[in-house]
């Protein structure tokens, strides 16, 4: 959905504000005021400004001040209009080398405030546009695949990207969680808005930060308005988090469309406590489940195909055709890791080989090279002394969940109820390393 953009003005002249909240208005956009650096950080928080218009001289910390203190913690995000009815040429320059936009003194032109702030508007815009062609230069534009399955699931992925209510996506690490999320995104009404992807790996305080702000710095909840907020793994939110996030959903305030994402059974979750209902029945409006590969191996082929062709091109790796018999393991293999796994194959296999041709036995190899796929057999297991059975039930159990959480030994004692560094010891005696799962 297109917004009118919004504009910030901070002044601390009760007029000037009341004038140019009332011009800009009448220009068609929608307006924000603040009279001191205080209320522009909370503002700038609430709502992210496509544009803000800040006066230097004011009472509590001058325009330059507070602009050094934006570009402190990122860069700045919207394009800065300076004013000022007492400024020098070296406070233009100190300005413009802080990221402002322009310089425009007092008293004002309202004719040429108007064009500066169309043109600031205009060149974010541009530059917006020029970082996404940049972003979109990645291994996948769109979900790859012809199989019935892949073709009915981008069909389903562009239905719902005609709406704007949240979105939950579910499936095995590595299936294309994170492309669905963005080939809906760019299938949307808020395609030239931001996409904004937030992993939420971070705990406590650090995570609301992230998610929700601080004083001087906005979240990735503001920094996504007009866009889409993507939450990947959104079953390791904090519980305060997600109780602060349902509050946010019921109140009738901008928010971007949000994606969630999540490798977890959430409604098991919801039915041990371990997820807030509320939110998890707010986020499920629209759901996505992604199938793992090897539910639709036919697919196989066209993946190899195009990671080849991209690895050559992007990578100037030497190109390597497979026999038929390499490519029909590769069709039977079961993928655990799913594309990513496929994906990291090719790769190696690209950079590893010597000849111009990829038979089954490098294949081969290279599939026995992948962190070990074990499996408790209970019925052996019985025939074990205790502790050797013990140690294959803890080897299979440890390894699930490292390849459920991608390596994080962090997630894996968290899950398991286990001290990290006893984990860690626990891992180098079953002759586990934790990166073979990354």
């Amino acid at each position: 959905m297109s917004h009118a953009p919004h504009i910030l003005v901070v002044d601390d002249e009760p007029d000037i504000r009341r004038l140019l909240q009332e011009i800009l208005e009448d220009e068609g956009y929608s307006v924000a005021i603040a009279e001191d650096a205080s209320a522009a950080r909370q503002s700038r928080r609430q709502q992210r400004p496509d544009l803000i218009l800040l006066d230097i001289w004011m009472p509590d910390v001058d325009g330059i001040t507070l602009l050094k203190e934006w570009n402190k913690h990122e860069p700045l995000n919207q394009p800065v209009i300076i004013m000022s009815g007492h400024g020098t040429v070296e406070t233009a320059v100190e300005a413009t080398r802080l990221g402002a936009y322009d310089y425009i003194e007092k008293p004002l032109s309202l004719a040429k405030l108007l064009l500066t702030v169309e043109h600031a508007l205009e060149h974010h815009k541009l530059q917006q546009e020029n970082l996404g062609l940049r972003q979109a230069v990645q291994p996948l534009d769109e979900p790859i695949g012809r199989s019935p399955g892949m073709q009915k699931l981008r069909q389903h992925a562009q239905q719902i990207a005609q709406h704007d209510t949240p979105l939950l996506i579910s499936g095995e690490a590595g299936n294309g969680r994170k492309l669905f999320a963005r080939y809906i995104h760019h299938h949307s009404a808020r395609q030239h808005g931001p996409f904004i992807q937030l992993a939420l790996s971070a705990e406590g305080a650090e995570q609301y930060a992230q998610l929700f702000g601080e004083e001087d710095t906005p979240g990735s909840l503001t920094q996504a308005l007009g866009g889409t907020l993507y939450l990947d793994d959104i079953a390791e939110l904090e519980q305060g988090c997600q109780l602060q996030l349902v509050e946010k959903l019921r109140a009738q305030e901008p928010l971007p469309r949000i994606i969630a994402a999540t490798r977890m059974p959430l409604e098991q979750m919801v039915a041990r406590g371990q997820f807030n209902d509320t939110l998890y029945y707010q986020l499920n409006v629209l759901n996505l489940a992604l199938p793992p590969l090897r539910e639709h191996n036919e697919d196989v082929l066209d993946l190899v195909s195009f990671y080849c062709d991209y690895y050559v091109e992007t990578e100037k790796l030497p190109y390597r055709s497979f026999t038929t018999a390499a490519l029909n393991r590769l069709r039977q293999h079961d993928w655990p890791g799913n594309v990513r796994e496929l994906k990291n194959l090719v790769q190696r296999l690209l950079i590893l080989g010597q000849s111009h041709q990829i038979d089954i036995g490098e294949v081969e190899e290279s599939l026995a090279q992948q962190p070990r796929q074990t499996h408790v057999d209970a019925s052996a297991a019985y025939e074990l002394p205790l502790r050797q059975a013990r140690e294959r039930f803890e080897y299979d159990y440890f390894s699930h969940l490292l390849r459920r959480y991608e390596g994080s030994v962090h997630k894996v004692a968290q899950h398991a109820g286990v001290e990290r560094t006893h984990l860690y010891r626990k891992l180098r005696g079953l002759g586990i390393d934790a990166k073979e799962f990354a």
